[in-house]
């Protein structure tokens, strides 16, 4: 005859059950940081690639070809966003260069050609502008708890509308340029990246993840 579980037993387990819950909740809390840490790298990546095949250069001197490159934008601005940090990928220059995407300048998620890749708000389009087009991913402070997006090292700017832009080869520049006036040269407001980028991405139990950029060939990768 099978016998029941006593009720020691039942304790047991129960508090077995309660020691590995208190291990594996921290370590899922965690993830979440390193899922939003491969996903901004997958999207720098994915915007360096946009700058090669789509190579803005143009002979017409009054262009101002160079302010429309591919370009990665984070901001937690108050408008309408609460403070939540957002980032975008476009190209400015479609409705003038601004340093906001509109709606024609944002590039199309590729792994579902209806939305667009933005955060949806936090100093770039609304949300009544999309449509329901945005990618919620990308509001990386609803999707992950991220409060905090540091630019430092061989990137640093007083901020809070940080970017990384690319060449047609590929190669990372910081700094907004919009406010460019030239196509190469290093200015106060856009400088060509010479010393790893480091952008530091804060959750909301204050734990920190690090993404690396290095300059010229702009690999990027968790860690540095």
């Amino acid at each position: 005859m099978k016998k029941a579980f006593t009720m020691m037993e039942l304790v047991f387990v129960i508090v077995v059950i309660g020691i590995l819950a208190a291990v594996v909740m921290p370590r899922t809390g965690s993830n979440r940081l390193n899922e939003a840490a491969i996903q901004v790298v997958s999207h720098i990546r994915y915007t360096q690639h946009l700058a090669m095949i789509d190579d803005k250069f143009d002979t017409n001197p009054t262009s101002e070809w160079y302010k429309k490159r591919w370009q990665i934008f984070f901001s937690n601005t108050e408008d309408g966003s609460n403070n939540l940090w957002a980032y975008s990928i476009f190209s400015d220059g479609a409705g003038g260069s601004t340093g906001n995407p509109d709606v024609s300048e944002l590039a199309v998620n590729p792994l579902n050609t209806s939305k667009l890749l933005t955060g949806g708000y936090s100093g770039t389009v609304q949300y009544n502008d999309l449509q329901g087009r945005n990618t919620k991913e990308l509001l990386i402070g609803e999707k992950y708890s991220i409060v905090n997006v540091d630019f430092t090292e061989g990137c640093s700017i007083a901020s809070n509308k940080q970017r990384i832009f690319f060449d047609n080869l590929g190669r990372p520049f910081y700094g907004s340029p919009h406010l460019q006036t030239k196509p190469y040269h290093n200015e106060i407001n856009v400088k060509k990246l010479n010393s790893n980028c480091k952008i530091t991405l804060t959750d909301n139990t204050g734990k920190d993840i690090n993404i690396s950029i290095e300059p010229e060939t702009g690999y990027t990768y968790i860690g540095g």
